[in-house]
């Protein structure tokens, strides 16, 4: 069905909203942290100013209403019906037992003034234990983990533990994110295909039912929408996507849209716009945080690398450009480079040609922050997904297409990763949610007025 289709209307929200994250990392604690640091007010940076929610279009960003000159230009937070930062309880899962500050402590992602100056509530979050397979992250073994008979045993165990959150915190409503490591690189098997499958699979221990799933599963079976933050085969499947239909939940993925592919969708799109062709585009990163040493493994760069390799194909789409990107040659590199933590430096190296087929070249160096680009990345999205629930949307949400790298869509359905496309449909899912006019830019009717004024 469509993401658009449900019920008529948006529930205000009324209440605090529970983000439960499997995976309390570098991304996870930033994202806690920056929240707790915005709602205090805490100095951050080297001018001392009060912590600001940057990089959240939810946040920061504006809406355009009506036409250009009605000047209708309202905040996001402000046009539609989002829970407040204020109202939003944390918790979540992972394998080691740190608690949140002393985790981001370790992420060293954020400055320890700042965390220090967060750090009751920080303290105050403990991982609940999580479920993990090892088999699915060779380089990463933890002792704060579920065991059980069977995967639907850790499957129960984790809806228990949403439900325990949920009496104890006193929240409304629910989101659960995936922010947990990049799992081996799986292809959807018979297991997958119905939610009988995947029950019995979850009965009978089927090996290609990966934690995240796992979590999937708890989550959407309960009517509480589920992010995946990664890579994995998780919520891409046929079972889940019918599951999210049968309780009428959201689901949205996969894999942030950060550092290197955040470049890619944003210039390829220009490339493509001007007709300019690509013969090469060589990209390589080194980054030495956690989630670099979990892809430091083949298996997990895998699944990293088929999420990266097909953005430019589903931008410049060479099946009907061939003469400008049938030859195009595609190489991604990630390395494991502990001294640089969470500080990904990415090199692109990209070889175009334009009138007559003379070449040239685009070099990019960009020197980011993995997580302080994620974190705003997954607040918008656990607020846009609970928005969603709240508006009667379930099922695949291609509008949140704008942050993910590899956007899940219905069978068949060609993504777009046009990020100006994307945010586009972002914005007039939004328009349509409020009952208000969607914009096309055609712009025509202020010339056409102008033309019967003379």
């Amino acid at each position: 069905m469509s993401n658009l289709n449900g019920k008529a209307g948006v529930s205000p929200a009324r209440g605090k909203l529970g983000i439960l994250i499997p995976g309390l990392g570098a991304v996870a604690t930033t994202l806690i942290a920056g929240v707790a640091a915005v709602r205090k007010g805490a100095p951050s940076g080297p001018d001392g100013k009060p912590s600001q929610p940057f990089g959240s279009l939810t946040q920061m960003g504006h809406i355009r209403l009506g036409k250009r000159t009605d000047n209708r230009y309202p905040k996001i937070k402000d046009f539609v019906p989002l829970a407040d930062l204020n109202d939003i309880v944390f918790g979540g899962w992972d394998l080691y037992e740190d608690n949140v500050y002393e985790a981001a402590s370790k992420a060293r992602v954020l400055e320890q003034p700042l965390l220090d100056s967060v750090k009751d509530e920080l303290e105050a979050i403990q991982p609940m234990k999580a479920v993990f397979d090892r088999s699915y992250v060779t380089n990463l073994d933890g002792k704060n983990v579920k065991t059980g008979a069977s995967k639907w045993d850790l499957a129960q165990q984790v809806i228990a533990d949403i439900e325990a959150f949920r009496k104890a915190t006193g929240v409304d409503r629910l989101v659960v994110l995936w922010c947990g490591s990049t799992e081996k690189y799986i292809e959807a098997v018979d297991v997958h295909q119905t939610i009988e499958s995947f029950e019995q699979g979850l009965r009978e221990n089927h090996s290609l039912i990966a934690p995240s799933m796992i979590y999937a599963y708890a989550a959407v079976s309960q009517g509480i929408p589920f992010v995946n933050g990664a890579p994995n085969l998780t919520c891409d499947i046929p079972a889940m996507v019918a599951l999210a239909k049968k309780t009428e939940t959201p689901i949205a993925g996969k894999d942030f849209k950060t550092g290197q592919t955040l470049m890619k969708t944003i210039l390829a799109p220009g490339l493509q716009a001007r007709a300019l062709g690509v013969r090469g585009w060589f990209s390589t990163n080194i980054l030495g945080n956690r989630d670099g040493y979990v892809l430091d493994h083949p298996d997990n760069f895998r699944t990293k690398e088929v999420s990266k390799l097909g953005v430019l194909e589903d931008i410049l789409r060479p099946d009907l450009h061939p003469e400008l990107y049938g030859d195009l040659y595609h190489k991604i590199r990630i390395n494991y480079y502990p001294p640089h933590g969470d500080n990904k430096e990415s090199w692109d190296n990209i070889d175009i040609f334009g009138w007559l087929g003379y070449t040239m070249q685009i070099k990019i160096n960009f020197l980011c922050r993995d997580s302080i680009l994620a974190a705003p990345v997954a607040l918008d999205l656990a607020l846009f997904s609970d928005l969603a629930k709240r508006a009667g949307m379930y099922g695949i949400q291609e509008w949140l297409s704008f942050y993910l790298k590899s956007p899940q869509t219905a069978p068949g359905l060609h993504p777009d990763n046009d990020i100006f496309r994307q945010l586009i449909k972002l914005q007039n899912t939004l328009r349509h949610i409020m009952g208000e006019d969607l914009i096309t830019h055609l712009g025509l009717d202020y010339y056409q007025e102008l033309a019967e004024i003379l």
